[in-house]
């Protein structure tokens, strides 16, 4: 987990924004912007589903969300101690796959708002960047990060007592400095117990993203037209 902070700290944290170009961050936030909008087209079908949408909120929001993560990130690499010491083993080892996702989606986000530059931000722009950016099996393994992240969570929400143990963290969390760690478990737990089964969720993800990541890498025209296909349900 240390490794994976210091990673996100040296990608995005106050000394990697000081060095960069000043509209850096911007384009950054933009590329997420886009992908954020690009995940909710293609899983438009599923959040229409009353037992899929709270997991789709959490996989858009948490997992490919916009929000600043830095302060998180740099208070967190002096809490590693006691999150150890306060999570449960399972809840720790969803939040070490959820931060190895994190700095994987950070350096392809950068590395896109590299290549694109200050120019125009849509469909075309992107897979040049996407391809440009390579990495193939990186791509892979960071859908199979987003299956385990789920799979973690689908797991142990089938456990008793779990629900209630991390309501029961909320305060000692807070106390600790990870509050805002406990909130994202609690709120992807929550996620995953509505949907009582995340197999078919888990499984259409990794089925999309994989098949979108080989239709770009293997120069076909026009790869993100599938996307409105899936949309349609």
């Amino acid at each position: 987990m240390l490794d994976q902070l210091k990673r996100l700290a040296a990608l995005r944290g106050a000394e990697a924004r000081a060095l960069a170009d000043p509209d850096f961050h911007a384009r950054v936030i933009a590329v997420k912007r886009w992908q954020q909008s690009r995940l909710a087209r293609t899983y438009t079908d599923l959040a229409r589903d009353a037992r899929y949408t709270p997991a789709v909120n959490f996989f858009l929001d948490e997992l490919y969300g916009t929000k600043d993560s830095s302060e998180r990130d740099r208070d967190l690499i002096r809490m590693v101690p006691t999150i150890k010491r306060l999570l449960p083993k399972f809840a720790f080892a969803v939040v070490e796959r959820a931060l190895e996702l994190d700095v994987l989606s950070e350096e392809f986000d950068q590395a896109i708002a590299k290549l694109i530059g200050s120019g125009q931000l849509d469909d075309t722009a992107y897979v040049a960047a996407f391809r440009a950016a390579g990495r193939r099996e990186d791509r892979l393994h960071q859908v199979t990060l987003l299956q385990e992240v789920g799979k973690g969570l689908d797991v142990v929400v089938k456990k008793p007592l779990i629900y209630s143990t991390l309501k029961m963290l909320r305060r000692p969390a807070q106390l600790a400095g990870i509050g805002e760690m406990q909130r994202f478990l609690e709120v992807g737990f929550t996620a995953f117990r509505h949907m009582n089964g995340a197999s078919h969720f888990l499984e259409t993800i990794a089925a999309r993203e994989t098949i979108l990541i080989e239709r770009i890498m293997d120069n076909q025209p026009k790869p993100l037209s599938i996307v409105d296909a899936w949309a349609m349900g």
